[in-house]
């Protein structure tokens, strides 16, 4: 219990050495939302089960393996020295001992600190299905409402269609227009109903996707938020997120786990004394015995073998955490470059949806008064559409690479926290 208690104490102080400050973008899925959706998760349950495990398992490291041994043995002793001889006959005789190995105290220094890095382990790995869980909600998230956002255009643009099929019947009632330039526009708001159609299936079937993977949460659609810009350059992402990167704090852990095994083997060079005292009764009790035993086992080069072993696999693990190490570093920098790089396209993709959508109402305008004709209000009303199709997707693309960021520093939905 003490351990226990020492490596819970140790793993808070930890935490809190590395928090962050955290951020409150607009339009962010609340934090209370949130947190109660990813600790339900039965992938974040289960390493949050498995803490427990870990501090079991350290709370038996701390322990000593062996125990004691209580040995008891009978025997009878037969005298014959001649058929004249008073001690000839049968003699009960026996012998009680008790009996212990001891752990030596480099051997339990060693076991306490495995068990020690046991628990870090497990508790950074809680940390990253929190992360894991909140990446794959924030993503379902955004492609619901991105979803939902897509399913309004697409309204849009079939009212717009609709609009231009009312042009068109007037001018056909006028005289001005072929029944042929009516079938063009007819056939032109079948397409948009089909595209209507299919973007409320895509908008259904990513509610589904949500609801299902993270059952609880309420369907409350509002609007697709805006990213923020990136002004903080890339070294503060990369300490941010190194610091508070639970992924790499499992490979320090794990190389932290097999230094103390190596400890445990070179320490393991020496065995263990076993100490145990006994007491004796021979020829009926006429001869009593007392004494001590220490036993030592004479070490073989298996040991040694052993103990290189396990110096060599620390060399493995601090190579594998130096990788690990350069890969997130440069998964960092291509998410901050990505995510400044989607955000320009998001201004220029809304700067060119806005100008074209103007052109497709001054076409309607043209059209309706006979200046332009039907082909030419038809391609800018899907240039319209095309762009505030792609406007969207750079919208998402943007909202995705910001949020990331966020999810990755522990800056949002008080990651740092949990």
């Amino acid at each position: 219990m003490i351990i226990r208690l020492f490596l819970i104490g140790l793993l808070t102080v930890s935490g809190s050495v590395q928090a962050v400050q955290t951020v409150n973008p607009p339009g962010l899925l609340p934090t209370e939302i949130a947190q109660q959706l990813l600790q339900q998760d039965p992938g974040v349950a289960a390493l949050r089960a498995n803490l427990n495990v870990a501090l079991e398992e350290a709370g038996i490291l701390d322990k000593s393996p062996y125990e004691w041994t209580a040995k008891v043995m009978g025997q009878r002793r037969v005298q014959n020295y001649g058929p004249n001889d008073i001690s000839n006959g049968n003699r009960e005789e026996w012998n009680v001992g008790i009996e212990r190995t001891f752990r030596l105290p480099e051997k339990a220094e060693a076991d306490r600190n495995i068990g020690k890095a046991t628990v870090e382990e497990s508790h950074a790995r809680y940390g990253e299905a929190i992360h894991e869980a909140a990446r794959e909600l924030m993503t379902l998230w955004i492609d619901w409402l991105a979803a939902e956002r897509a399913r309004e255009l697409a309204e849009n643009s079939l009212q717009s269609t609709q609009t231009s099929l009312a042009a068109v019947q007037k001018r056909v009632r006028a005289g001005d227009a072929s029944k042929l330039d009516l079938s063009i526009a007819r056939a032109e708001l079948a397409e948009q109903r089909r595209l209507s159609n299919d973007v409320k299936t895509q908008a259904a079937a990513a509610w589904s996707r949500l609801s299902i993977r993270f059952p609880g949460i309420k369907r409350q659609i509002m609007p697709l938020p805006m990213p923020l810009p990136i002004e903080e350059d890339t070294a503060f992402w990369r300490d941010h997120i190194l610091d508070t990167n639970d992924e790499f704090r499992v490979a320090q852990t794990q190389m932290q786990k097999v230094q103390a095994y190596a400890d445990r083997a070179r320490a393991n060079k020496t065995p263990d004394p076993t100490v145990g005292i006994f007491h004796a009764s021979e020829i009926d009790g006429r001869e009593r015995i007392s004494g001590l035993m220490l036993s030592i086992p004479f070490p073989s080069g298996v040991r040694d073998s052993r103990s290189s072993k396990a110096i060599a696999a620390v060399e493995v693990s601090r190579q594998e955490v130096e990788l690990k190490k350069r890969q997130l570093e440069s998964q960092i920098v291509s998410a901050v470059m990505i995510a400044r790089g989607t955000y320009v396209s998001l201004q220029i993709a809304n700067e060119s949806a806005a100008i074209v959508q103007e052109n497709a109402r001054l076409m309607q305008r043209a059209y309706t008064l006979g200046e332009a004709g039907l082909q030419a209000m038809l391609l800018a009303r899907r240039q319209a559409t095309a762009a505030m199709t792609h406007a969207l997707q750079a919208q998402v693309a943007a909202l995705t690479a910001y949020y990331k960021l966020l999810v990755d520093a522990h800056m949002i939905w008080d990651l740092e926290h949990s």
